[in-house]
């Protein structure tokens, strides 16, 4: 096993790798400055994209537009033409509360989760879990996360896993209904104590998660027990995907100025790519929104 920078850059809020199958290149966020960077990994070469920060997440679309989740909107981006087109806003305007992390589902639909931060004592937080229909229009769909992280559906069973990184968890629901519901715990990272961050399947149905906390990647076998456990040269890994020709590299975002997660070693804030690992991973489903400008 191998492990790497992938491009010099250092990234203050490096969020939601995606790897483009059609044209081998790497996609990534800069979340806290709104960068959005298209790497190819051959030649290192990035082309950057400024968007209006924060933002969340984003999933490639069918049509080589870009959904994006920003603070309290989301919208259809055009790399070609540099255009960002609002689709829909929250109905919820709180100071700490924002949009975070999403993916893109089977079915074309995107979904997000929201991140509420400095709650009191025993304060419910606010937002939920949203998906945004192919027609454009937003739907809460779930609870509200204090901190929702690495959404991803099952590729067998169906149900949505998505991490709240406040709590130490990874929860699946069962989404077929069209509202999540029967909401079950599938791990807890508290004895390896840290946040769930960013999570991605492997192709022996392992589920991988960022270790936010202490500078490791885990894997969970499908019953949820540990079975790996990668350190890394960062403090604050923050999300992973498999990407390469024949999805056997892991790329791995990470953190050297979130806001609250700081860290300052020499490859803080910097893009992995580790080779040699011995899994291979499952394409991302891309989305499907139809909305024309």
């Amino acid at each position: 096993m191998h492990i790497q920078p992938l491009i010099p850059q250092r990234l203050a809020l490096g969020e939601c790798p995606n790897w483009d199958a059609a044209t081998g290149q790497l996609w990534a966020m800069d979340c806290r400055r709104g960068h959005l960077l298209r790497i190819d990994p051959a030649s290192g070469q990035t082309e950057q994209h400024l968007l209006p920060a924060p933002t969340g997440s984003f999933a490639l679309n069918a049509d080589g537009r870009i959904v994006i989740a920003m603070k309290e909107a989301l919208g259809l981006y055009d790399p070609a033409s540099r255009q960002l087109h609002t689709l829909a806003e929250l109905d919820e305007h709180l100071p700490h509360l924002r949009l975070n992390d999403g993916c893109a589902l089977p079915d074309g639909r995107f979904l997000v989760g929201s991140m509420h931060l400095h709650l009191e004592e025993g304060e419910a937080p606010k937002g939920g879990i949203y998906v945004l229909e192919r027609d454009g229009q937003l739907a809460r769909i779930g609870p509200a996360l204090k901190t929702a992280n690495g959404p991803l559906i099952h590729p067998h069973n169906g149900r949505l896993f998505i991490a709240d990184s406040a709590a130490q968890s990874i929860y699946s629901f069962d989404i077929s209904s069209g509202q999540a519901q029967d909401q079950q715990l599938f791990i807890s990272t508290q004895p390896q104590q840290s946040a769930p961050d960013g999570c991605c399947w492997d192709s022996d149905g392992g589920l991988w998660t960022a270790m936010v906390r202490t500078g490791q990647l885990a894997r969970y076998d499908a019953q949820g027990a540990l079975s790996q456990l990668i350190s890394l040269p960062v403090a604050h890994p923050s999300a992973l995907c498999f990407g390469g020709p024949d999805l056997a590299d892991l790329y791995v975002t990470s953190i050297s100025d979130s806001g609250r997660l700081r860290a300052s070693g020499p490859l803080d804030g910097a893009i992995l790519r580790i080779t040699g690992l011995g899994y291979r991973g499952l394409a991302k489903p891309q989305a499907r929104i139809l909305i024309q400008d």
